[in-house]
């Protein structure tokens, strides 16, 4: 299947989702890989994670950049050499990609239940307001750890724990916004955090507000 959806929250800043129907052998053909992705797709023991590799190297194409343009720093965080910003996700048969004029984050996770066995992992703020017995509470689970995601994506900063260092503001799925903070070594960050629902699966992004 070819783009899945294009969303542009600002002038600056660009989401391309990618729906992962395509065999291995199709999605291979059609991108140029240089050596090291090569390598490093072909030893990939998962078709599925190939398949998720190969559907980003068809996003970039969408967005005007190959595959030799895409780098990754020691923290493994992406980046571009031409000073935009982007960040990169896939979760089973989903992929997207996120680009800006401004440091972002950007987080797909398939809606399950194991979410819920390890809540306490990251959720400490949000028990304030979470109701465990509601019949939203996975959903909204699965939304908050897109967020924390895309925070850590965006931060990058070894030591961030999503529990202890992250927070996200009350929401409900109607709105599709809300704020998020970073609260580390004594500096507090805020982030407008953007949300849905497709597919059984959730999407989040954020980027400063």
């Amino acid at each position: 299947m070819p783009l899945y959806k294009t969303i542009q929250p600002n002038s600056q800043t660009t989401v391309k989702i990618w729906k992962i129907t395509e065999p291995f052998t199709d999605l291979m053909q059609s991108v140029d890989l240089k050596p090291k992705s090569l390598q490093r797709v072909l030893g990939m023991k998962s078709e599925l994670h190939q398949r998720g590799f190969l559907s980003v190297r068809h996003l970039l194409k969408e967005f005007g950049y190959t595959d030799v343009e895409l780098h990754y720093d020691s923290n493994g965080k992406p980046y571009l050499k031409d000073g935009k910003y982007i960040s990169i996700t896939h979760s089973f048969t989903f992929s997207a990609i996120i680009i800006s004029d401004f440091k972002i984050g950007i987080d797909i996770e398939k809606q399950r239940d194991k979410i819920v066995r390890i809540a306490n992992r990251f959720i400490g703020y949000e028990n304030q307001y979470l109701v465990e017995k509601h019949s939203d509470y996975m959903k909204k689970l699965t939304a908050i750890w897109c967020i924390k995601e895309s925070l850590y994506k965006l931060f990058a900063t070894p030591g961030l724990s999503f529990k202890q260092h992250t927070l996200v503001i009350p929401f409900t799925f109607n709105d599709e916004t809300t704020t998020a903070w970073i609260d580390y070594k004594d500096k507090k960050h805020r982030f407008n955090a953007n949300y849905f629902e497709f597919e059984g699966f959730t999407c989040a992004y954020v980027f400063p507000k």
